[in-house]
């Protein structure tokens, strides 16, 4: 009886240990499963490249990420002649599950990728070799875009200068390595509101620049704070910690801001008189890449302002930055 209830026992877990080796690389094998990358070829054409040369650098910041930063000056900017070359860090001392470098975007790395296939990797969220890409490159928010607006950003990583910078690859650690897997989803494109819509334009500029995903508090991929109440956490290469903003429209966000205001919060980072302060250890510093997103038009930042002020309010009170001194 006892040799029987062995045997019964064995092939149980013998059972269970394939079913879950047949289940470990289904998912490494067949997903992600978003389609093939489409059939498309981007013309170039002049309108397209002054839209994707905006929206690249000072909407959906795609430059700020794929450049390397300087962190000794306040709020990161990019280096000059570092456009597009890749090589920022996004790891574990961040709290992310893994280690992840921004690619190399100009031509030296693009050069034999398709058209199609950038294009379903900035909306989906899978590369040339059909790999899932860690939402780090927040493709969940650009598959909702306008797909004119995909196909100017391609026409504008077309034409920047090839830079020979060969980055190191990134790795999710277990078990992230296969839950990446089920990430990717088919893009959900829309039209771009006309611009006469401030409030509706203003959320798809919002979603363009993921503001979402930095000024909501978020634990293994899961809302647990306000939505845009701010205090999301960012460990810095110090050890200081600075934390997002409230953005809604409650006293403790910018329920006391005017709209010239919030633009002028903007654009005081591009006035030519404006400097980069140096920042030291311990200093005030911040991920928020106020130098790129201070590109945007005033109309843009204004109709940004007027969707934020329609949103729920959050009673948060966010203490911005703990120094490692």
């Amino acid at each position: 009886m006892k040799r029987k209830i062995f045997k019964i026992l064995l092939y149980t877990l013998l059972g269970i240990i394939l079913l879950i080796t047949g289940s470990l690389i289904y998912i490494k094998l067949a997903l992600p499963n978003v389609g093939p990358a489409p059939d498309i070829k981007v013309e170039g054409t002049v309108a397209q490249l002054e839209r994707g040369e905006y929206l690249s650098n000072h909407v959906m910041v795609c430059m700020q990420c794929h450049s390397k930063r300087d962190f000794t000056l306040f709020a990161a900017p990019s280096i000059p002649g570092t456009s597009g070359m890749g090589g920022e860090i996004h790891d574990q001392r961040l709290g992310l599950p893994g280690k992840y470098v921004s690619t190399n975007l100009t031509p030296y790395e693009l050069s034999d990728w398709t058209d199609g296939e950038i294009f379903r990797a900035i909306t989906t969220g899978v590369n040339k070799e059909g790999k899932a890409l860690f939402p780090i490159m927040p493709h969940h928010n650009f598959g909702k875009l306008d797909e004119n607006d995909i196909k100017a950003v391609i026409a504008y990583l077309r034409k920047l200068q090839p830079i020979e910078f060969d980055t190191e690859p990134s790795y999710s650690d277990f078990p992230m390595n296969f839950i990446v897997n089920f990430i990717p989803q088919k893009a959900s494109l829309k039209s771009a509101p006309p611009k006469t819509n401030k409030i509706e334009y203003g959320k798809y500029l919002v979603t363009a620049g993921s503001c979402y995903d930095c000024h909501t508090i978020q634990k293994e991929g899961k809302v647990i704070g306000p939505d845009f109440g701010g205090g999301f956490e960012f460990t810095l290469e110090d050890g200081s910690v600075v934390r997002s903003a409230n953005l809604t429209p409650h006293p403790t966000g910018i329920g006391n801001w005017s709209a010239q205001q919030f633009v002028q919060r903007f654009k005081m980072y591009a006035d030519s008189n404006y400097r980069p302060v140096k920042v030291n250890p311990g200093d005030f510093q911040t991920v928020m890449p106020w130098n790129t997103y201070a590109g945007m038009t005033e109309d843009d930042l204004l109709a940004i302002y007027e969707y934020l002020s329609t949103i729920a309010l959050a009673d948060n009170y966010v203490n911005r930055f703990t120094s490692s001194k």
